[in-house]
């Protein structure tokens, strides 16, 4: 019930632009205005209002969900490993790609552009990875693709339509790691579907297929329904899940 409503929240305010949120967060308004007229009786001068109404009831911060356990996660697999070089692709730049760049330099490609940086450890190059990038085959003995292949092919990112674009995505990816080198990758799991053009979600073990006679599974990795990580787990462990994250750390074969 609890996931039908949150499923039912989130569809009302893609369609409407209204936020549930902050439509419940108005119960809080009468706080606010009592506490604007306390400060303006000490003297206190206001120029303008702007009322942040959700921060009554917030915690300090959010430490759970797919965004927070597989960024910290695997930039910590890769400051452990410290390949000599790695290559990021299309992960989320102010949460992963910023995580690796405090520590070391990281190459990025992504289909859309990203604007200047002052930061020099990262290096990015705009390139469509649903087509092979012949110039950086096998060239990287560490390569990263996190919460960002299941949107290939449904144009939601400027890609083009292709119902086969998360197999040809991979493939590409897959080809530029090298012999030996390390894929660590990651999406939603759970009842394979597609919900355009959000995203696809995929059954945990549908990646070992793709890549089988290339990659061993090396190490698995999950983040549940609640947001709660799975440390060095079972791919089987995560078949119940609705709407989890798999992290998978895949190996290359050496020939």
């Amino acid at each position: 019930m609890k996931k039908a409503l949150k499923r039912s929240a989130r569809f009302l305010q893609r369609v409407t632009g209204l936020d549930p949120k902050a439509l419940a967060n108005a119960r809080y308004f009468p706080r606010y205005w009592r506490e604007l007229q306390a400060f303006r009786a000490q003297g206190g001068t206001v120029e303008r209002l702007w009322p942040i109404l959700g921060d009554y009831h917030d915690s300090s911060g959010s430490a759970s969900g797919h965004y927070f356990h597989q960024d910290l996660l695997v930039a910590q697999f890769i400051y452990t490993a410290n390949p000599d070089a790695h290559l990021d692709v299309a992960s989320r730049i102010d949460g992963f790609v910023a995580h690796v760049a405090t520590f070391r330099a990281i190459d990025v490609l992504d289909i859309r552009r990203l604007p200047p940086t002052a930061h020099a450890n990262i290096r990015f190059v705009q390139a469509d990875l649903m087509q092979p990038q012949p110039e950086l085959q096998a060239r990287y003995p560490s390569v990263s693709c996190l919460h960002a292949l299941e949107h290939f092919g449904l144009g939601r990112y400027t890609d083009s339509i292709d119902v086969n674009g998360h197999r040809k995505g991979f493939d590409a990816i897959a080809a530029l790691v090298a012999p030996g080198g390390v894929f660590y990758l990651s999406f939603p799991v759970g009842r394979s579907r597609v919900e355009f053009n959000a995203h696809r979600v995929f059954a945990p073990g549908e990646p070992l297929e793709w890549a089988d006679g290339r990659f061993t599974l090396e190490r698995f990795d999950y983040v549940d329904d609640a947001g709660a990580l799975h440390v060095s787990a079972k791919v089987e462990d995560a078949a119940a899940l609705d709407y989890g994250c798999g992290i998978y750390t895949l190996r290359k074969a050496d020939q």
